[in-house]
Parts: structure tokens; C-alpha cells; sequence
């Protein structure tokens, strides 16, 4: 019991250090990506399979490897549990919203009301395999993600440097997002759509090159940021707290 409520007041003071924008943005993210997972790309090569989930996802590993630098592998993969928790809740509202009778807007095309109107319902649902496959592959990512980033940043035996993050950043996101991209592949798309062992591990391969080059993009704004906290001593409270409990940072 002792152990929850530590874990609890470990939470409940994380989301009061993490700037609400960040932790926002980042919860965002996830509900709008796992939603456009639903969409599929269209592309030339038959071995090849993306979803418009990709908008959102590079996003989310870069704020994981912003608040791994500046509050540590464990905030950052206490955030995506309680990210997860949420996803999980708006996955529920959705379904509700979805089985409310009514007329979505864009259903009204003559003589196709009812099977747009169906297939609207059905793409904010969800079925229960797609999302049970999104929230193993997220978290195992992110417990990677985040390990992995902080295991690389001790390497680099505290250097505070843009080539660090960079190193950092570069690893663990193309890592992390090559298992995120497989293991989902595994569980939903082999399973449930017959994707063969090729296109599930080009899928992955593919997203993650394409998450590492929006990485790449982006990471010097993540860098300037996680900066800007350190020398504003954001979290401090939060930091205090895991030095004394001896966590890592």
C-alpha cells in the first residue's frame, strides 16, 4: 500500500513539473495518432504498408527523449502510462459516441447515408484487437525509448551538448519506433489483416526511417527546450524528490 501511494504522489508531482503544454501536446498526440491509424497510405510498392498515424508519432518520441534528458527515463515512461490511461478513456468515449444514434455531417451524399454514416461510427469505435495492439506496442516502446536515451546520455558521461542529444535521440527513436511499428504489425496487422512477415517488418523499418528523419528535423527545437528548463530549474520539486528516493535522472 505504501508503494502505490509513493507511486501515486511520484505521478501526481510529475504532471505538476512537466509544463502542461508539454504534457498536453503529448497525450494529444497520442489519441490523434492511434485515431489516424485507422487511414492507410497509399503507395506504389506492394511490400510496403504506412498509416497517417506517422503525423503524430514522431512527435511523441520527441517529447519522450525532451523530458528523459531533463526529468529522466522514469518520469518519461510515467507520463506514457498515464498517456496510455488517457488513451485508453477517450478510446471509450469514443465507442459511446459511436453507438449514440445520430447522423454524422458528412454522411449526407445521396443514396450513401447509411453505409458513410456506418462507416464513420465504425472508424472512431475501433475494434478492441487494434487497440490492444497500439497500447502493447506504445508502452514497450516507450520503456525502450526512454531506457535506451538515458542509457546513451550516461555513456556520453554528462556532456550537455546538441551532438549528445542527437546521438541520444537518433538511437533510441529509430529503435524504439522500428519495435513500436513491428510489434504492432505483429499483434493486429499479420493477425487480422494477413500481412505477411515482409510487409510487417518493412512497415517497421520504413516508419522508423521516416521517424528518424522528422527526428533529425526537429530535434535542435527539442534541444533548445529541454536547455531552457534546465537553466529555469523547471520540475524542481520533482527532481528533488527522485534524487532523494534515488532514482535516475
Amino acid at each position: 500500500m505504501n508503494k502505490i501511494k509513493s507511486l501515486i504522489k511520484e505521478a501526481v508531482l510529475l504532471e505538476r513539473s512537466i509544463p502542461s503544454v508539454v504534457s498536453a501536446l503529448f497525450i494529444l498526440s497520442i489519441v490523434a495518432m492511434n485515431l489516424l491509424a485507422n487511414k492507410s497510405i497509399t503507395l506504389p510498392f506492394d511490400w510496403l504498408a504506412l498509416d497517417c498515424g506517422i503525423i503524430f508519432s514522431w512527435l511523441v518520441f520527441l517529447l519522450m527523449d525532451m523530458v528523459t534528458k531533463h526529468f529522466g527515463p522514469r518520469a518519461a515512461t510515467t507520463l506514457s502510462i498515464i498517456a496510455l490511461i488517457v488513451n485508453l478513456f477517450m478510446a471509450l468515449m469514443f465507442l459511446l459516441g459511436s453507438l449514440i444514434p445520430g447522423v454524422w455531417g458528412e454522411s449526407y451524399v445521396d443514396g450513401s447515408e447509411q453505409i458513410i454514416n456506418f462507416a464513420l461510427d465504425h472508424t472512431f469505435r475501433g475494434t478492441w484487437y487494434v487497440l490492444l495492439g497500439s497500447s502493447v506496442a506504445f508502452i514497450v516502446s516507450s520503456i525502450v525509448n526512454n531506457e535506451l536515451n538515458w542509457l546513451v546520455g550516461k555513456l556520453a558521461k554528462g556532456k550537455n551538448n546538441f551532438g549528445v542529444f542527437a546521438l541520444r535521440s537518433y538511437v533510441s527513436t529509430f529503435i524504439a519506433q522500428f519495435i513500436d511499428n513491428l510489434v504492432f504489425a505483429l499483434i493486429v496487422s499479420h493477425n487480422f489483416f494477413g500481412w505477411t512477415m515482409t510487409q510487417c517488418v518493412m512497415c517497421a523499418l520504413t516508419g522508423a526511417v521516416v521517424e528518424l528523419i522528422c527526428e533529425i528535423i526537429f530535434s535542435p527545437i527539442g534541444y533548445k527546450v529541454a536547455n531552457r528548463w534546465k537553466k529555469k530549474e523547471v520540475g524542481k520539486p520533482y527532481l528533488t524528490y527522485i534524487k532523494e528516493i534515488g532514482g535516475r535522472i
